[in-house]
């Protein structure tokens, strides 16, 4: 009988031990790596490289059923690793098309990860009359439209944001590993 209980702890000590060594992933590929090395592996699941700079390379391709979606894959420039992807899904022009795309996004995500673990949903003052008094609203920085997931692999953000005269919903992956790796480096410096 000890035998089979330790057996059982060693076995829950390695998986445990397993399941902390594991990237977050986006399109079943595990945020790590060179930025050249994850824009390979990008290319290879149908993403078609724009360009790279200061760190940061843009690709395009469709997302989760959405066509031509940006696709931003960002570097901690002390250790060359990416850690974070960002999507900026298309250009919305009405409330209820951006809202609908957030909305999707929101219920999709919280069915994979569960509930969110932050939920910031409201307007800076007076609740608008109507869908363009939201956008309005949201151009002038008086709305906050966000949700944000904890996994034990890193967090995902979704939020509705207007930015160069565009409104869309942005999809943030942060990989924790590698997010701790730098904050290590940092502490270390200090």
């Amino acid at each position: 009988m000890k035998r089979i209980f330790l057996t059982f702890v060693i076995a829950c000590c390695s998986l445990m031990a397993w399941a902390q060594s594991e990237h977050l992933t986006f399109k079943g590929v595990p945020i790590d790596g060179t930025l050249t090395e994850f824009v390979t592996k990008m290319k290879t699941a149908g993403f078609t490289h724009l360009g790279t700079q200061d760190g940061v390379a843009v690709l395009q391709g469709d997302f989760a059923g959405y066509k031509n979606c940006m696709v931003g894959v960002y570097t901690l420039k002390p250790l060359n690793v990416v850690s974070m992807i960002g999507v900026m899904f298309n250009v919305r022009e009405t409330w209820s098309d951006l809202e609908g795309d957030y909305d999707f996004f929101k219920t999709m995500l919280t069915e994979k990860y569960g509930e969110p673990a932050v939920v910031v949903e409201e307007f800076s003052g007076s609740q608008p009359r109507d869908a363009n008094g939201k956008m309005h609203e949201l151009r002038m920085d008086r709305c906050t439209w966000a949700s944000a997931f904890q996994t034990d692999k890193g967090d995902i953000e979704l939020s509705m944001e207007y930015n160069n005269y565009e409104c869309r919903v942005i999809l943030r992956y942060r990989d924790k590993i590698n997010t701790e790796r730098v904050k290590k480096q940092a502490m270390e410096d200090l």
